[in-house]
This record gives C-alpha cells, structure tokens and sequence, in this order.
C-alpha cells in the first residue's frame, strides 16, 4: 500500500473509532470521555420518574414512575470539549436499542423538567447539576431474558459548557411484571428513529394496542407500516382502538415480535 493510501486508510479508522460507541460490559461508553463517579453495584430500592420533574410545596412531584428494589451500578462521565452532551446520549441511546432495549420515558430539555431535581433527587449527583434546557433522559428496558433490568442515560451541560453522560443499570430483584412506555415517549420515539421495535410483542395485548393508538392519534398525520408475525392481528387491534385504517399498512420486515416503521 502507498504512503498517501495507507495515511488515508489510517485517517478513516481514526475517523471511525472517534464516532463510535464503546461498550463497558453492557454498558455505552462515550468515546474519549474520563469517568469523574462510579458506584459499584449496590442493592437498594429505585425509583425511576415516567415524568417531568416538578417540586410543589417542597415535595417532589412525578406523573408516574418505576418502583423496585434490586443492583444499581452507575458510571458517570465528563465529555471532551469537542463532543456535545446531545452527540453523546444519542450514541448510547442507539446502541442500547440496537441491543435490544425500548425506551420507557424519553424527554429532552424543558420537557424533562428542573435539571436540579434529577441532579439531587435523582441520581444524588451534584455534578449532574445543569440547565434545564440542556437536558435530557431516557429510561430502557430490556428485552427477552433481561426484561428486569433497566437502563437509564441522562445528559446534562452546565453553566460553565462541561457536558456529563450518566449511565446506570438496574436489576430488579423481582420481576418487573407489565411496565408501558408513555405515550408521549413512543411518540418521540417513532418521530426520532422512524421505527419503533417490540420484540417480546406477538399476538396482540389490549394495553398495548390501546397505548400505540393513543401515541399514533396525538400526531393524526403519521401513518406506519406493521410486520411480524401477527401483524395482521396488531392492525386490527389498532383499528379497534381507534386508529384510521387508512393510516396502518402491512410490512413485510423480518423480524421478532411487532415492528412498526413510519411511512415517509
């Protein structure tokens, strides 16, 4: 290989490696970032918000949440100057649904609610103290045999523009049971990715078809396709609750479970 052939070669692996997600056990890691906080996994009773944040005669106030006891680890990391706290939670987030994780609430800045309640109530972590505009969450639950183990990323920017990435793994010590995502989240979610992906979903759930209508009909305009096994069933289980069939086609994608994918 030529001089100039292989420096091309080398500058395009750099390149590469420089924008991609690492893994840590299995765990997203930000390229290049220094860890500041780890807490080894420890059992203790979690709470995770399904909802803004809000403090209302000093209590704290959330539309829903997960509740458990189980492991929780944590790693927290400040970014490089040149990587935004956004670039970084959207890398993780897409690694961790491509290895098989849906998300259960997903917010970004205001719609998070105050950055300071997430910082201490949350995750008691004052370096995670930032704007509320420069925020955001999400919480993933596994699929398949991980079912009971979530994962949750929050990125934040303080005032002084250092960028933190917190990741944290929970392992419930009992089964979860039935956890749905918020309607809004499943919204965000399709309109972001343009898929939405449920691989423990096949024949049709009455939560669920009642939940992915509610999502389909806050955005009337969106139509999807539906594939899978049962893709037939998840079509008139929407229909029934309440989704214009002229919005639902069926697809043909190999796939587990129920995927749906926006028609552009």
């Amino acid at each position: 290989m030529s001089a100039p052939a292989a420096l091309r070669c080398l500058l395009a692996v750099s390149a590469l490696l420089a924008s991609t997600t690492l893994w840590a056990g299995s765990l997203p890691v930000p390229v290049d970032a220094k860890v500041v906080d780890q807490r080894p996994a420890v059992e203790q009773e979690r709470v995770y918000p399904l909802g803004p944040l809000r403090k209302i005669s000093g209590r704290l106030r959330v539309e829903d949440k997960v509740e458990s006891r189980g492991q929780v680890s944590s790693t927290t990391y400040e970014l490089p100057v040149e990587r935004s706290a956004r670039e970084a939670f959207t890398r993780a987030r897409e690694a961790l649904q491509q290895d098989g994780g849906y998300p259960l609430f997903w917010c970004q800045g205001r719609d998070c609610g105050e950055a300071s309640l997430w910082a201490n109530d949350v995750f008691a972590n004052a370096r995670l103290n930032g704007g509320d505009e420069r925020q955001a969450f999400i919480l993933l639950r596994r699929s398949a045999e991980q079912a009971d183990t979530l994962v949750a990323l929050y990125s934040v920017t303080r005032g002084n523009r250092r960028a933190y990435l917190h990741v944290e793994e929970f392992v419930a010590a009992s089964p979860l049971g039935e956890l749905l995502p918020t309607a809004a989240t499943v919204l965000r979610e399709m309109r972001d990715t343009g898929k939405l992906d449920y691989p423990d979903l096949s024949e049709p759930q009455p939560a669920w078809a009642t939940l992915l209508a509610r999502s389909l009909n806050l955005d009337s305009t969106l139509r999807a396709t539906l594939s899978g096994a049962q893709a037939e069933a998840w079509r008139e289980a929407l229909i029934k609750a309440g989704v214009r069939s002229a919005r639902l086609e069926l697809g043909d994608s190999p796939t587990d479970g129920l995927h749906l994918e926006l028609i552009r």
